[in-house]
């Protein structure tokens, strides 16, 4: 007992004495040091006492597709931070290739009583992909937030970057260049924000051939193929969509012997770390982070808190960041 509250303690920045108060159910204690406590008994393993069982855990599902792309890390450390500050503990899921699912996370989460679940990436984003977990937590009325454009009757909240105002403004900066044979480096064919992005291409530049259009992984790897396709067919502008297929486009530009900026220009989607340390510096489109994330964590604390939050899509504007990547179609 006495190491317990001495992990508690460290673990919330309080005296044992405090820990114990809570455990006890003596007064003297904050709301927001009680609900801490609490907290850190279940990220800790330990049980609560009798007594406090009955409250759902104070805790959070944050649940990502990755940590190879910066842009997930980045929601995490905002979410995570925001959550923190109501007495709400993230407990990060990430997926790895051949690991635990998506739906295995949530059944983890719902055996924890979890008091509300975020997907920052995730499989509500591409149409034909299995759901069933998703209306497991809705049939719970488990309060859920989905970041970046979910295929539609999921009935949760969304909070997204505005895919069609990044495409026009990257697809407006190349032509300004002088790029006639602009090119779309896309996700998958179900994948909701992508084909928001072609959806967009395509308003704004009135058509797009099919072969300007390639489907890729979100990885280096992905973008280094998509782009070698691409550039095979005489593409020299392209707009990615995310900083890691850039880079890939990039590094295939390079193996091709050709120049980034001098003969193909390169615009990524995300603004992830370091992306102004890359060899040339990015151009990309700027998601914002910190006001999604903040307003992801609002949406999900009103569904904590018993509000009725409206299943809708809130959009957040871009913001395109020109640096090194992109430049003049060279002449002749």
């Amino acid at each position: 007992m006495t190491r317990r509250l001495a992990v508690v303690a460290k673990k919330v920045g309080v005296s044992e004495a405090t820990v114990s108060r809570v455990l006890n159910g003596k007064p003297g204690v904050s709301e927001a040091t009680r609900q801490a406590v609490l907290s850190a008994l279940d990220v800790l393993g330990y049980e609560r006492p009798t007594q406090l069982r009955g409250e759902r855990a104070r805790l959070v599902g944050l649940v990502l597709p990755e940590l190879q792309n910066p842009i997930f890390p980045a929601f995490a450390e905002v979410i995570g931070g925001a959550l923190a500050q109501l007495g709400l503990t993230p407990v990060l899921c990430t997926q790895t290739r051949g690991g635990v699912s998506e739906a295995d996370y949530v059944t983890l989460l719902l055996q924890q009583q979890v008091s509300g679940v975020v997907f920052a990436g995730g499989l509500y984003a591409q149409a034909d992909a299995p759901h069933d977990h998703y209306r497991q937590l809705a049939e719970r009325n488990i309060p859920v937030v989905l970041v970046n454009a979910a295929i539609e009757h999921l009935g949760f909240p969304a909070v997204s970057c505005d895919d069609a105002v990044a495409v026009e403004q990257a697809w407006r900066h190349l032509a300004s260049l002088g790029h006639e044979r602009i090119g779309l480096v896309l996700g998958p064919g179900d994948h909701v924000p992508s084909a928001r992005k072609l959806a967009a291409a395509r308003a704004v530049a009135g058509e797009v051939p099919e072969e300007h259009v390639a489907r890729a992984m979100f990885s280096i790897e992905g973008g280094h193929a998509a782009a070698t396709r691409l550039i095979e067919r005489g593409v020299t502008g392209f707009i990615c969509a995310s900083d890691p297929l850039a880079l890939g486009v990039v590094r295939a530009a390079r193996r091709k012997g050709l120049d980034v900026p001098g003969q193909i220009s390169v615009v990524g989607y995300d603004d992830s770390a370091l992306m102004n340390c890359t060899e040339p510096p990015l151009t990309t489109v700027r998601q914002p982070i910190e006001a999604m994330g903040k307003a992801v964590v609002e949406l999900l604390n009103a569904q904590i808190s018993g509000s009725t939050v409206a299943p809708e899509e809130l959009l957040f504007e871009p913001e395109l960041v020109v640096r090194g990547s992109t430049g003049q179609v060279p002449r002749g």
